[in-house]
């Protein structure tokens, strides 16, 4: 695969072949496995994987011509205890894990979504920055705020700070079914500024993103996403996104080789009480780019299974689980560029988290381990850098309003 080739007709092309056997999976944006249908007027905006469900009851008022505004949010905390953490980071800490709120209009042929506040975005194998410091360093005090038009039901266009059309976990710790992220979300971008338009036709949905990518503010990725769901229990989704020309941008929000990549997902999703069952794959590619210092490509590959339980007899009980395998290319002596754990490494995951949920009221633990082969010195866990695995155990309680 060479970049000259990459264009987001490719994409979306790729897509439209993989349709007729794959679906839908989330909401105007990020893709997750969907949730349980929402009761009475519970928001679809932003999105729950579940087992966290929104408040059925949000907050509203008649804001006259603009219609009716809802205004909803999220306030957690958490604590965190690891193995072998990495320079910079600590082995035990607390901290607040969402502060937000959240406006948001649902009808009309002219609305807005407002998320704004404190957040923190833990992911797995990688060290914790406090959401004091994640503000500056990641999508700013309002990470997410878009003004989207309407037309039709079948068709909008949205424009502003939008969740990835990529992948199959969302951003914040209450959208998605465990507190961490994970390692193939570790490759994905999360928050883009740009345009995306939105079209359904039946059990069809497309959406087209001409973004910033990993925040860089260049407009040059190109992302899309081709869902169809099956009938209610199965759905299946292909996505794909790439930096259509390059970018010479480098910051934590902006690594400059995924900014740089190709990226593609298939996922499935199977969701009937009380199960929902949601494996996927995903493959990356950065090309060689000498101007940028990339002097060989490297790609990545991997697959993963989010699965949860919910207890039929234990109201509000549910226990989630994710197990997850990535490996990448080259090694340490032909100049391919580290992608994970250093260049040829591998890794795998299992996370496990028991929920309970009681109305807007949540709780929940959870228990990580990450193991690393392959790796290059200094690459890996602790304070050298030579620790093969983590282990991380935390709990998180909160309130969605």
């Amino acid at each position: 695969m060479k970049n000259s080739l990459f264009s987001g007709a490719a994409v979306i092309a790729l897509g439209a072949a993989l349709v007729t056997s794959a679906p839908a999976l989330a909401e105007d944006s990020d893709q997750a496995a969907p949730a349980a249908a929402p009761t009475s007027n519970a928001m679809t905006t932003p999105a729950l994987a579940g087992p966290l469900a929104a408040n059925p009851n949000p907050a509203s008022f008649d804001a006259g011509p603009v219609g009716k505004i809802y205004a909803t949010g999220v306030v957690s905390g958490f604590g965190q205890w690891q193995s072998n953490h990495v320079p910079g980071d600590r082995s035990s800490q607390a901290d607040l894990s969402n502060g937000q709120a959240i406006i948001q209009t649902t009808e009309g042929l002219v609305q807005f979504y407002v998320q704004a506040g404190a957040y923190s975005l833990p992911s797995l194998g990688t060290g914790y920055i406090r959401a004091s410091k994640a503000i500056d360093d990641f999508y700013g005090v309002m990470p997410v705020a878009y003004a989207k038009l309407a037309p039709t039901d079948t068709f909008s266009i949205q424009a502003g700070k939008l969740p990835t059309l990529i992948g199959a976990e969302y951003t914040f710790t209450f959208q998605n079914s465990n507190i961490e992220r994970g390692l193939l979300w570790n490759q994905e971008n999360a928050v883009a500024r740009g345009v995306q338009a939105n079209y359904t036709a039946g059990p069809l949905a497309f959406s087209l993103a001409l973004s910033d990518g990993f925040y860089s503010d260049r407009y040059n990725w190109l992302s899309g996403l081709v869902t169809y769901t099956i009938d209610p229990a199965n759905t299946i989704a292909f996505d794909g996104g790439g930096n259509v020309d390059k970018t010479n941008v480098s910051t934590l929000a902006t690594p400059l080789l995924q900014n740089n990549s190709q990226i593609y997902n298939l996922m499935y999703t199977y969701n009937a009480a009380p199960w929902t069952v949601a494996p996927y794959l995903q493959y990356t590619y950065v090309p060689t780019n000498k101007s940028l210092g990339i002097t060989h490509d490297a790609s990545t590959f991997g697959a993963a299974i989010l699965g949860t339980y919910a207890f039929p007899d234990l109201d509000g009980v549910s226990l989630p689980v994710r197990a997850e395998y990535i490996t990448s290319s080259g090694s340490a002596t032909d100049g391919t560029p580290n992608l994970l754990y250093g260049a040829g490494s591998e890794a795998w995951s299992l996370t496990v988290t028991p929920t309970y949920q009681k109305g807007i009221f949540y709780a929940r633990a959870e228990a990580s381990y990450v193991d690393t082969m392959k790796t290059v010195a200094g690459s890996a866990f602790g304070t050298n850098g030579n620790a093969k695995s983590q282990v991380r155990v935390l709990a998180e309680v909160g309130v969605l309003f």
